[in-house]
């Protein structure tokens, strides 16, 4: 009987040790940076034998892979009932920013902003980091369809589009701030500025809505 089998019959340890290797991978390049994350750096940190990230992962860069959707599905199930319930652009902005707040503090953005890089080298990881985003990205879309939906925005605005760039300012703003914090503020207040012209806009009543949507038309 094979290694794998056994420990699929024993209590799930080979899924309890792929926990550890995907763990111990973010937990790497968070402290250490791509350049360093190495399958004896990874399995160290485990605390598991080198051997076991190529039996589970057949490489190092297929367990980045994996750890890029792992860490992006952990993250994303603890702030899906708080999107669920944002009602407001504003809201949703406020979210982002307790977020930003949180997920730097955990080196989580910084963790794909380090799998970002490691991808210009190693294609392979391109398409798994690429999917990890795209777990951020889909929530967000859903959020904005829901939000924008009846307003005069909805008809001139591609939420996919507008989720995608959400995203890539989240990741970019994580990693401005590093070298330039006040400059992130500034960028966090124009969006807040943003969000208020929005409300404004919503606020108008059908007249004013109808002109502005004609406007925006022959635009």
């Amino acid at each position: 009987m094979s290694p794998r089998t056994t420990g699929a019959k024993t209590g799930g340890t080979s899924e309890e040790t792929r926990t550890k290797l995907l763990e111990g991978a973010l937990r790497t390049l968070t402290e250490q940076g791509i350049a360093k994350t190495s399958a004896r750096a990874v399995a160290a940190t485990a605390g598991v034998n080198q051997a076991l990230v190529f039996y589970h992962f057949g490489s190092v860069d297929e367990l980045l892979a994996a750890a890029c959707r792992h860490g992006a599905a952990q993250r994303l199930a603890e702030y899906r009932e708080r999107l669920a319930e944002v009602r407001s652009l504003a809201e949703l902005l406020t979210l982002a920013r307790a977020l930003h707040t949180a997920e730097r503090a955990g080196g989580n953005v910084a963790v794909l902003g380090q799998l970002m890089a490691g991808a210009q080298t190693h294609p392979r990881l391109a398409p798994a980091t690429a999917a990890g985003l795209a777990l951020w990205t889909d929530e967000i879309e859903t959020v904005l369809r829901r939000l924008l939906a009846g307003t005069p925005l909805a008809e001139f605005t591609d939420p996919r589009g507008l989720a995608c760039a959400v995203s890539a300012a989240f990741i970019g703003l994580e990693l401005y701030e590093g070298v330039d914090g006040e400059g992130a503020e500034r960028a966090f207040a124009a969006l807040e500025q943003l969000v208020g012209m929005a409300a404004a806009l919503e606020s108008l009543g059908p007249v004013a809505q109808r002109a502005v949507r004609r406007k925006l038309r022959r635009g």
